[in-house]
């Protein structure tokens, strides 16, 4: 039994069937889990940007932050520079952090701060009723693009491994067990955790035939290898109709940028004992 009713009372206005509520569900069954293992969840901080995706702020019961379109990630990095003790999870959505707010999620991953970023990716804006978004599918036609879409979609993952991230995943609404590992793997890893949720929007884009079909988890290899993580993250192109991979892509330890923030603020002794600390660590 968890300490608090995690779902509240707030009016769930989601379309049915969206993946949305999958993401909601098991959010809430790893909060709840974490609860249970002595974790306080007043020490827990969701930030949302804008978009459907944003409204999980108003229907899990735990700290939330709204921020402005595409700038959910540079107030769920100041609020953990602000408390270190703080676990920061950051939901956004395709068109909200992939367009808008592209240039916080590539720093925030350079930086290797100590967040974790869920993209709600139905690759579509869903909230403004269907309009292209840099992940919808060549020749997705929608209210901006009539004629269909001339534009590939954008690979983020490959593009979060070129930034730094030390964490790397993609999930699938459809997949909850394994949905739940990564977010838990995500939440509890020290350093940037991005995963890229393929979520189905029922109403303006619906995947669902495709990616039950295409999706399959990702073999055994070592997840520390970029150039092995390259090679699996590049076999999906998010337009091709090659298989699709699930779970984890990449992880490696690294110093974030939270420590090393407080880590100048040490005096001089305390510094070069912990960074010798590191450094065994790395060896």
């Amino acid at each position: 039994m968890t300490g608090r009713q995690l779902v509240t009372s707030a009016q769930n206005t989601w379309c049915p069937g969206c993946g949305n509520f999958t993401i909601q569900h098991t959010l809430k069954t790893v909060l709840a889990g974490m609860e249970q293992e002595g974790t306080r969840l007043d020490d827990v901080v969701l930030v949302s940007g804008i978009g459907c995706h944003a409204k999980i702020a108003d229907y899990l019961n735990i700290n939330s932050f709204y921020a402005i379109h595409g700038r959910a990630i540079p107030v769920a990095s100041g609020i953990k520079l602000a408390n270190r003790e703080l676990k920061v999870i950051c939901c956004v959505g395709d068109g909200d952090v992939y367009a808008e707010g592209l240039d916080h999620l590539i720093f925030a991953a350079k930086r290797n701060i100590d967040i974790t970023v869920i993209v709600h990716d139905n690759r579509v804006y869903g909230l403004t009723t269907g309009q292209y978004t840099p992940t919808s599918p060549l020749g997705f036609k929608g209210k901006s693009t009539p004629m269909g879409t001339m534009e590939y979609p954008l690979n983020p993952l490959e593009l979060m491994l070129a930034s730094g991230a030390t964490y790397i995943a993609r999930g699938y609404t459809k997949k909850m067990d394994l949905l739940k590992t990564l977010i838990r793997g995500a939440i509890d890893h020290r350093g940037f955790s991005f995963i890229d949720v393929l979520q189905i929007c029922a109403t303006f884009l619906n995947l669902t035939d495709h990616y039950n079909t295409h999706t399959r988890d990702l073999p055994a290899y070592d997840r520390s290898d970029a150039l092995l993580a390259c090679e699996k993250i590049r076999e999906w192109d998010y337009n091709s109709g090659a298989p699709i991979a699930l779970g984890l892509f990449y992880q490696r330890k690294a110093p974030t940028f939270d420590e090393q923030l407080q880590h100048k603020s040490l005096p001089k002794t305390e510094r070069l004992l912990r960074t010798r600390e590191f450094l065994a660590t790395r060896q």
